[in-house]
């Protein structure tokens, strides 16, 4: 055979062994193309999901981890208006001033940082409409592939969703707890043994001041470092309300 190979026309060889390397690397191509979609889909979906969210309510990926893997969950869905009116304010003026004016992303703030520090110190900004991005789609930790992923994600939210039902999303999904405590209500029973609706303002100061980090601050014992932001936080509530006004109420707006 390999003499009649030999033995045949230089043209017949050339379209021969072409054809044959083809058909190895056909699948290769398939293979590449798969996963191109895969990755697109992926990357598609929480922009698809997104829109729904005005009226499913959403769990977090660290919800998801925990409760395939296992792990201990405590969550309840509370609506906004069933909430301590003090603990979204509070949690707008310790976490995000300008969220009821910004679209997503405060620009501001990050040019500020900017001007007076470095890059790192700009990328640690995150205005609640990002940390929901987060919490929802994405994973914990800083770094610039996932504030790549966070920006356009946030601007999204924004878009779609109305400022009050991201802020309702925000307080029902973000860890509020060292053992799996997810969301105001979880956290606000783990704390002070009461529901996130009989809050008073100290308490609702509390809860805010652990929100960056509920596994090493506690508002049930809080520190002094943790009862010092508290009472920051509880003065800047009560004379920032008015930035809050996208979190009211139609109730509350009528008093």
């Amino acid at each position: 055979m390999i003499a009649d190979f030999a033995a045949a026309p230089s043209g017949l060889r050339s379209r021969t062994m072409p054809a044959a390397t083809h058909s190895r690397t056909r699948p290769i191509f398939r293979l590449a193309w798969a996963v191109v979609i895969a990755v697109l889909l992926v990357l598609l979906l929480p922009y698809l999901l997104v829109p729904l969210y005005r009226v499913v309510n959403p769990v977090s990926t660290p919800m998801l981890w925990r409760w395939a893997t296992g792990a201990r969950v405590e969550h309840s869905f509370v609506p906004l208006e069933r909430m301590a009116p003090a603990l979204p304010v509070t949690v707008i003026a310790s976490e995000d001033g300008r969220f009821c004016s910004h679209r997503g992303i405060d620009w501001r703030e990050i040019s500020e940082r900017l001007e007076d520090a470095d890059i790192s110190e700009a990328r640690g900004v995150s205005t609640i409409t990002q940390q929901t991005a987060k919490n929802l789609f994405l994973w914990h930790g800083r770094s610039f592939v996932r504030k790549g992923l966070e920006f356009p994600l946030a601007l999204w939210i924004d878009l779609v969703l109305p400022k009050r039902r991201v802020l309702e999303i925000y307080l029902n999904i973000a860890e509020w707890g060292p053992n799996g405590q997810y969301g105001a209500e979880a956290g606000s029973r783990y704390a002070f043994n009461k529901s996130v609706r009989a809050l008073n303002a100290h308490e609702a100061a509390l809860l805010a001041a652990v929100l960056p980090n509920p596994r090493r601050r506690s508002a049930k014992q809080p520190g002094p470092a943790v009862r010092r932001l508290a009472g920051i936080y509880e003065v800047r509530g009560a004379a920032q309300a008015g930035l809050a006004y996208c979190a009211k109420t139609v109730s509350a707006s009528r008093q």
